[in-house]
């Protein structure tokens, strides 16, 4: 009998165990959802572009609080710094989960790592491992740089839609407040993210005209500019707004028509720019596999490495002018 109840204690002690550990993986389940989750992350990439704006009025001001780093320390030198918030709003621009730290300690890194192996593996002077070591550690901004200029050209090629979006919600009777939030309802993003931003904004008591400033400031397009501007003065002194948007929309296509053009007719300039720049590489490259000991020379001669000291430094020369003869503003 005392064997019987033993059994069944075991089982009940070994049940309750299995309940409690179920239980606990709920719970830091729901933990995690609540503060990582799909829903939590999209909360707070809403919350973090809006504190990409420069509203400071009360509304909105609960919201710009953003950290530019996690460690406490860092968070209060980079408030010291007033290019700190500039490389935010940069890292926000393109769409980024980083932190302005992060980026930073990024290029330091980057850069320690190629001053290591110019001086320790390459032996090279500490003057040229540091100069390499300073432009090799500006990689993450480039970085940075590249994933911004792609995000704007997105928003850019989406404007014209959504602009159509809101003359049409206009034509059918809707408010201008509805059409902005049917973009952020209906479209792709990264425009539609940008736009129920600014539908946030208006419902947190921020007006019209101020959120459209700061949808203007989040994002630096000339043509997404005409479009804050002629709403602001269409709301200032009347007029027909479906019409003006209509327009707007029209130009705004005719001339990413006409600057894709353009990069159509500079296609081969930039081609040849891009072979020049990559085929000495290329036959050093082919030509140390074939013959080690003809090249070595450059590597370990002193004539050598100024040889390839001086022609880095006329390639870079030719780059830059190559680049101010293709680059066609529109």
């Amino acid at each position: 009998m005392a064997e019987h109840i033993g059994g069944n204690g075991y089982l009940v002690i070994s049940v309750l165990v299995f309940v409690t550990v179920l239980l606990l993986l709920e719970a830091a389940y729901l933990v995690w959802r609540n503060y990582k989750g799909p829903e939590a992350r999209k909360i707070e990439e809403r919350l973090r572009a809006l504190s990409a704006s420069v509203d400071r009025s009360a509304q909105a001001q609960l919201l710009k609080e953003r950290m530019l780093s996690d460690v406490p320390a860092l968070e209060r030198l980079l408030l010291s710094f007033p290019r700190a918030h500039y490389l935010d709003r940069i890292i926000l621009q393109a769409g980024l989960e980083w932190t302005v730290s992060r980026l930073l300690l990024s290029c330091a890194v980057v850069a320690v790592f190629a001053f290591a192996a110019m001086a320790l593996l390459l032996h090279q002077a500490p003057m040229l491992a540091a100069a390499a070591g300073a432009l090799l550690g500006g990689l993450p901004l480039l970085y940075v740089q590249y994933k911004r200029s792609r995000r704007l050209v997105r928003l850019q090629q989406q404007l014209p839609e959504a602009i159509d979006l809101v003359t049409r919600a206009l034509r059918a009777g809707h408010s201008f407040g509805s059409g902005l939030q049917m973009i952020g309802e209906e479209m792709a993003e990264p425009i539609a993210n940008e736009f129920r931003i600014v539908a946030d904004e208006v419902n947190f008591g921020v007006s019209l005209q101020q959120a459209l400033t700061n949808l203007s400031e989040r994002i630096p397009l000339t043509d997404l500019r005409y479009f804050v501007v002629a709403v602001m003065i269409q709301r200032d002194s009347g007029g027909n707004l479906t019409e003006v948007l209509s327009n707007l929309s029209r130009l705004i296509r005719e001339r990413l028509k006409l600057l894709a053009k353009v990069r159509v007719l500079s296609s081969e300039g930039r081609l040849s720019g891009w072979i020049l720049v990559v085929m000495p590489f290329a036959l050093g490259g082919v030509m140390s596999l074939l013959n080690p000991e003809f090249m070595s020379v450059l590597w370990t001669d002193p004539i050598g490495i100024a040889i390839i000291k001086y022609m880095l430094g006329l390639m870079a020369v030719g780059v830059l002018i190559m680049r101010k003869i293709v680059r066609i503003r529109v």
